[in-house]
């Protein structure tokens, strides 16, 4: 048990203060979407660096400043550290002395801060595209990792060994306390994120004192000749590589709407024609639908006979802009063709393209869409064109380029962060984040939204349309038979409606692990377009100013 001593109110005092401060500075900002951030700032490695690092990822607009701040991040969490360590060492333990603890944890700041970056920049590319497979390949590295950063502070030989299995538990501890923490300090009333900060800065004081207990009175280190930390370290960096695999191989991964939609003939009583949209790295061979009705729409256009064009994966990389004149040229040729009104079906990136559609080129004879997987709350975080030495973010496109570049030596050439849809969603990112789930006047809108998706993007309010929220993952579907029978009650005007109540739960307990948003005002590049900001309102589908 912790005695309140001198030295372990100290200890929590110390833990709490920076916690308090961010939400103080949070709260009076109004900036509401990072709040649940605040907890992790005084907590144990590698988290705190976690913490660290994503704010200075999205909050750099040139080399010098992000060289500048990294290198005061690294002294004070190294210096801050060392005050944290001296504070829990357990009395009766032998300590080194200050000197030596400060010099040996400002340079394992360094270390760290070498580890966590590549995760860190991968979280930030998470607020980029409002995937929960990129969050989770961001964070599950950090909950590997933890359990052997957690004794660096204070053992010698750290890189060496296997945790013992009571620095394992607390580790995990750890990770629940700021999951938890972070849902709570969203959750709560204006102000009450404080204390809410300050109680889980306490927590991360006692969590510090029971890890350095820990990793100090640890009974024999097995595998204590074996480099574990640096091997698991490795191991970490395939973690990217299989996530998207386990997401295919997960019940319903394999389920596209065009198989929903294609499978069978629509009722007749569905009044409209239909074009399907489908999602990134999809691809269409040019197959007839058994209806007439129904077209895929295609990345590449439409033939000299009007027919959709077969398509690969590469192509569904174009940007928004020229997909968008390719749905607003196939709409007015299948309209010609049935003489029908038109109903877009669109899946992820189709989904996306369908809904920009509506807001900058709509035709009058489309009065429905249906949205599956949409990338809700896409754009959070920006970077500047390869190339360009300045731009908020320029530190961290650059670093995106890199591991995309190591990623296709293992896995051969492929997109990378400048791929002009993933541009798109950089340079439009205010309309994304404000406008993407928002009515259209004459036009009928629901969504279907699989359970991930309440991890892709802060919680607070995200639609003002109808959705339908059913268990799956990102661009598939669980349950085909629901979903086919209620897409089609859709289509022939039935209203449908259904929320889950793990959903908001879901997306609470996420609010601490997304990267920071960047403010809509505070970025030249989108000055152009200067939306209300549901970072800071709360809020979405507020007019533009």
């Amino acid at each position: 048990m912790l005695t309140l001593d001198r030295r372990s109110v100290g200890l929590l005092v110390m833990a709490a203060l920076p916690p308090t401060i961010e939400a103080i500075v949070l709260v009076s900002m109004n900036f509401v979407a990072a709040e649940g951030l605040a907890p992790q700032n005084t907590s144990v490695w590698p988290y705190d660096t976690y913490h660290d690092l994503r704010w200075l990822f999205v909050y750099h607009d040139s080399w010098p400043e992000f060289l500048f701040w990294l290198c005061l991040v690294v002294l004070s969490r190294g210096v801050y550290t060392t005050g944290l360590v001296v504070l829990a060492w357990p009395v009766g333990v032998r300590r080194p002395p200050v000197r030596w603890l400060l010099r040996r944890n400002v340079g394992l700041a360094m270390v760290i801060t070498v580890l966590v970056a590549p995760w860190a920049v991968v979280s930030v590319a998470a607020s980029v595209v409002a995937l929960s497979w990129v969050l989770l390949a961001s964070l599950l590295p950090m909950f590997l990792l933890a359990p052997f950063l957690q004794r660096t502070a204070v053992v010698g030989p750290w890189w060496r060994g296997l945790p013992s299995t009571a620095l394992v538990g607390w580790s995990l501890l750890n990770f629940v306390v700021l999951t938890v923490a972070g849902a709570l300090a969203w959750s709560v009333p204006r102000w009450w994120t404080v204390p809410v900060a300050t109680a889980a800065g306490v927590a991360n004081g006692l969590l510090w004192n029971r890890t350095v207990r820990a990793a100090l009175l640890a009974p024999r280190v097995r595998w204590a000749r074996v480099p574990v930390t640096p091997l698991v370290a490795l191991l970490a960096l395939a973690v990217p590589l299989l996530i998207p695999w386990l997401v295919e191989v997960v019940p319903g991964g394999q389920q596209r709407i065009e198989s929903v939609v294609l499978g069978r003939p629509l009722p007749p009583e569905v009044p409209q024609a239909v074009i399907i949209l489908a999602g990134y790295a999809s691809d269409y061979g040019g197959e007839q639908p058994s209806d007439p009705r129904v077209e895929m729409f295609s990345y590449r256009g439409l033939g000299p006979d009007g027919k959709p064009l077969p398509y690969g994966a590469q192509d569904t990389t174009i940007s928004v802009t020229e997909s968008v004149g390719l749905l607003e040229e196939q709409v007015d040729r299948l309209h010609r063709r049935t003489g029908r009104r038109i109903a877009l079906i669109g899946e992820s990136e189709g989904a996306l393209v369908a809904r920009t559609y509506l807001a900058r080129r709509p035709h009058p004879v489309v009065d429905t869409l249906v949205m599956f997987s949409p990338l809700i709350n896409a754009g959070r975080a920006y970077y500047p064109p390869a190339g360009e030495r300045h731009g908020y973010g320029v530190v961290t496109g650059f670093q995106l380029r890199a591991i995309f570049g190591l990623v296709s030596l293992a896995t051969g050439p492929g997109d990378g962060p400048d791929q002009p849809f993933i541009r798109s969603l950089l340079d439009d990112a205010p309309f994304y984040r404000n406008h993407l789930m928002c009515p259209v006047p004459g036009v009928r809108i629901v969504a279907f939204l699989p359970t991930t998706t309440a991890a892709e993007a802060p919680p607070g309010e995200y639609t003002r349309i109808p959705v339908f929220q059913l268990p799956g993952v990102h661009g598939g579907l669980l349950n085909r038979s629901l979903v086919q029978d209620r897409l089609v009650n859709f289509l022939v005007g039935e209203p449908i409606h259904r929320t889950r109540r793990e959903y908001p739960l879901v997306q609470q307990l996420g609010a601490g692990w997304q990267a920071p948003p960047l403010a809509i005002s505070a970025n030249p590049a989108w000055w152009g377009n200067r939306e209300p900001d549901p970072a800071f309102t709360g809020k979405v589908c507020l007019p533009g100013r």
